[in-house]
């Protein structure tokens, strides 16, 4: 048996979720399916499965060599659907991380369209705002909405993202709307994005940094959760456009301090490792990304704000 057939194998019990399932789907008997994988892990050195009588858990390098072996699989797929077809069509699986108030709001509508053109395409989406890692997790690519600072990824602009400051029309009458940074000091609180920093950057006429801390009196880390909050006059709030941007367009929260916020684009990337190859699919997708949101999202309040 060769190393993709001892792929396809291990792949097989993995998902099978016992080595006795898996012969039974791969219609051979027990003894050569466990033969088989004793010696793919002497080959590789590693141990990939811890079994009892009851159960099987994959080990931290069974982990990384079942996603290792979804992705050749999944690529081998691909070549062969190319050459079948002379269209290309694109199949496969396309495991993709995302952030959870942006992936459900406008990447999942975004991947159904992609979904009608490809309907053989796969996704295995995890909407969540931690910050995985691709390699070890076994991720495709990663939407990403920050400002990019790890050199160790490749990344390609989807979209543009802009940060708002913006309270809703009753919170402004408690607290009075600010003219000036500085009159944010005069008792204004706000809703903060957890992990992030205390204070705001301003900046006057003159590029100048004006530096503000207001104090915080809910932290979370969800926008959505602050930006209903914030609708509640709550509090002050400064959270992407494309989460607010039915608020502002309502008049339920005012865009605040415009003229000394610069500086505010954090945009929506896409990103994957330099040593991952990016497959034909993977690829149109990134691409097919950049084309649904555009240069100027549907969800973009610039001229509102302004």
């Amino acid at each position: 048996m060769n190393q993709f057939e001892d792929m396809q194998t291990f792949v097989r019990i993995v998902e099978a979720g016992s080595i006795t399932k898996a012969a039974d789907q791969m219609d051979t008997v027990k003894s050569a399916v466990s033969r088989r994988l004793a010696e793919l892990e002497k080959r590789l050195g590693v141990t990939l499965l811890t079994r009892t009588t009851r159960s099987q858990t994959l080990t931290d390098s069974g982990k990384s060599y079942y996603q290792q072996c979804l992705r050749v699989i999944d690529d081998v797929a691909e070549i062969e659907s190319g050459i079948r077809n002379e269209h290309c069509a694109l199949a496969g699986r396309i495991k993709i991380a995302a952030p959870l108030s942006f992936g459900l709001a406008h990447l999942s509508p975004a991947l159904s369209k992609f979904n009608d053109i490809h309907p053989d395409i796969y996704f295995d989406v995890d909407f969540n705002d931690r910050k995985v890692d691709l390699i070890e997790e076994g991720f495709d690519l990663a939407l990403r909405i920050s400002k990019l600072e790890d050199s160790t990824l490749i990344a390609k602009k989807i979209t543009k993202v802009y940060g708002v400051l913006c309270a809703s029309p009753a919170y402004l009458e408690r607290y009075g709307k600010p003219e000036h940074p500085r009159d944010l000091l005069d008792g204004h609180v706000k809703l903060n994005y957890r992990n992030t920093s205390d204070t705001w950057n301003f900046y006057d006429s003159n590029k100048e940094k004006i530096a503000i801390k207001v104090p915080s009196i809910i932290s979370a880390n969800n926008g959505d959760f602050l930006c209903q909050n914030a609708i509640e006059g709550r509090g002050l709030i400064v959270t992407p456009d494309f989460i607010c941007y039915k608020a502002v367009k309502n008049k339920q929260l005012i865009p605040l301090l415009c003229d000394y916020i610069f500086d505010n684009e954090i945009s929506a990337y896409a990103v994957y490792p330099q040593t991952r190859h990016l497959s034909q699919r993977v690829r149109s997708l990134v691409d097919f990304l950049a084309q649904y949101f555009g240069e100027k999202p549907y969800w973009s309040i610039t001229d509102v704000a302004h």
